[in-house]
């Protein structure tokens, strides 16, 4: 008869002991950490949440935890990681296309950029709560990770002014700042469920946001 698992046995030596259980694959269980983290650190705050909070979340043992993770830190790190991966997929998509101008590019971006953010609240709320706790090697890396975006979008006012889709006049970096603030603020207030749903707010914005830009 196979012996009765360790309390602190982890997903890894119950694989190499033939005792895999079914419940979850391991990816599948990563994200359900990931997604758990996110909900505990946006109800109950980063600095009050413990790596057992995480654990009975899930319905795991805490040491069975670190199989996934080194650490909280690297718990919060991951949710903010998921965040930018989504936010490079967008810029893919955007840069792909080729047959817009790029106007219409701010545009398609001003699209999925909102409707990812009021899809996601509780990870953009952690986001931009909690980003400055993490360790500091880390957190220079989520501000790189974030001047990509920035700079993409800096570049699309800046070709759309060389086209005469935008007033030359105006500095892009400070419009870029203008929009991401519009964009960004979304969490704050955008309550799903109500009268707008996550694509019609992502037109509006959209309509909102180049209209202010464009010149006619």
């Amino acid at each position: 008869m196979a012996s009765k698992p360790k309390a602190t046995e982890t997903p890894a030596s119950r694989r190499r002991n033939g005792r895999e259980t079914r419940s979850a694959s391991p990816k599948k269980r990563e994200q359900e950490i990931i997604d758990a983290a996110a909900e505990i650190f946006h109800r109950q705050g980063y600095s009050d949440t413990s790596v057992q909070n995480v654990a009975d979340a899930v319905g795991i043992l805490k040491g069975s935890l670190y199989y996934y993770i080194d650490s909280k830190d690297d718990l919060l790190y991951r949710v903010l990681l998921e965040v930018h991966d989504a936010a490079h997929t967008i810029l893919e998509e955007v840069t792909a296309m080729d047959e817009l101008s790029p106007l219409e590019k701010l545009d398609a971006y001003v699209r999925r950029h909102v409707e990812y953010n009021t899809r996601n609240l509780t990870k953009i709320a952690v986001y931009y709560h909690d980003y400055k706790l993490l360790a500091p090697e880390r957190r220079a890396e989520i501000r790189r990770q974030r001047k990509l975006y920035e700079d993409f979008v800096v570049g699309l006012i800046g070709e759309a002014q060389q086209r005469g889709e935008i007033a030359a006049d105006l500095d892009p970096a400070v419009l870029s700042y203008c929009l991401f603030g519009a964009l960004n603020s979304v969490y704050t207030w955008y309550r799903p469920g109500g009268k707008v749903s996550p694509t019609q707010l992502a037109d509006t914005l959209a309509r909102f946001v180049i209209a202010g830009v464009r010149t006619d």
